[in-house]
């Protein structure tokens, strides 16, 4: 089956969405499947407002249809709302075609942290976006709960996993001294709160590794942190392995695929008891949710690795990916939603 991806989320960007994507990409190659991803590479782009870093394509309804056309693809999964998923949206309703669509960010929460739009707005976009629609796929059944109470038809489970080749408690650390490593690993933007872990009172040392735009106002206000910046996959394993506790500040997360990553290192997590955090730890021997932060992170100082690891090993890409393809439906097969235009 050939599978079109329309993401406007895609390399050189390093973050959650781009990661599902790969892995998916390559668990669907393993499965025979043919895969093409339609990103903004290749494309005219203009700078994301307020993301400047993050280039989104500029593109005519017109000229997508003719490439759209070109990948003849079986199934289309749009996987962003951001222009490429609208104007393939658009595309596919002109012809009745059925798609996915995928809900991987809280964004209605994260434009209302930065430009304080109304949530029902966002909400009421998004839903338009999703409902056109055959399935919306989200990564946790807390978030699809959120969804269907926000009117969402078609929300369902699309899972995520972790590689655990990679991802593992064996192998190389980073020195560092006696003292306990508490680790944040993730884009520093507002919506993020990593701000709420950085002014935590611990004992030990504080390390971030990510960047974004709070980056420079963070490393300046706590300079007693040590910053990492963006590391590649098996450097970022060893920073897990080196760490004590992986702290999740993050109110808006869907999933949260460093909290996995991280178990599956046998470090544990601390985290809000949010969407995301609910549903991947939970009150699993993997990390501690409290609404307290910094006692979550000195009850998981406690925690043993192993079963922190065990724990993560639940998370099969595999398992995730044929969710992922039960959901497709065929182009041939016309879709019965005809959601407002």
């Amino acid at each position: 089956m050939k599978i079109l991806i329309v993401t406007d989320a895609w390399e050189p960007q390093v973050n959650g969405v781009v990661r599902t994507l790969k892995m998916t990409r390559r668990e669907l190659l393993a499965l025979g499947h043919e895969v093409e991803v339609l990103s903004p590479q290749g494309w005219p782009t203009l700078p994301c407002p307020t993301y400047p870093e993050i280039r989104l394509a500029w593109v005519t309804r017109r000229r997508l249809a003719r490439v759209i056309d070109a990948l003849a693809p079986d199934c289309i999964h749009l996987a962003t709302e951001g222009p490429l998923g609208w104007q393939a949206r658009a595309v596919l309703r002109s012809r009745g075609w059925p798609f996915t669509t995928a809900y991987h960010s809280r964004f209605p929460e994260y434009v209302h942290a930065r430009l304080r739009l109304p949530l029902a707005w966002s909400y009421a976009a998004l839903r338009r976006f999703h409902n056109a629609g055959v399935a919306t796929l989200a990564p946790t059944p807390a978030i699809v709960a959120d969804l269907r109470a926000r009117g969402f038809d078609h929300a369902q489970v699309w899972s995520r996993g972790v590689d655990l080749a990679m991802f593992t408690p064996h192998g190389e650390r980073l020195p560092r001294g006696e003292a306990p490593v508490f680790l944040h690993v993730g884009r520093l933007a507002v919506e993020k709160n990593v701000e709420a872990f950085l002014k935590l009172d611990l004992p030990g040392e504080k390390w971030v590794a990510g960047d974004g735009p709070e980056r420079a106002r963070l490393q300046k206000r706590y300079p007693g942190v040590r910053w990492f910046g963006v590391l590649d996959g098996p450097t970022l394993a060893r920073l897990y392995r080196t760490a004590d506790v992986v702290v999740f500040p993050s109110l808006t997360d869907t999933f949260g695929l460093v909290m996995v990553e991280a178990m599956a290192c046998g470090t544990p997590v601390a985290a809000f008891p949010v969407p995301g955090p609910i549903d991947v730890v939970g009150d699993s021997p993997g990390g501690v949710l409290d609404a307290d932060l910094r006692r979550a992170c000195l009850r998981a100082l406690e925690l043993p690795r192993g079963p922190v690891h065990e724990h993560a090993r639940r998370y099969s890409w595999q398992a995730a990916t044929e969710q992922f393809v039960q959901a497709l439906q065929p182009l041939g097969q016309r879709s019965p939603v005809r959601a407002a235009a």
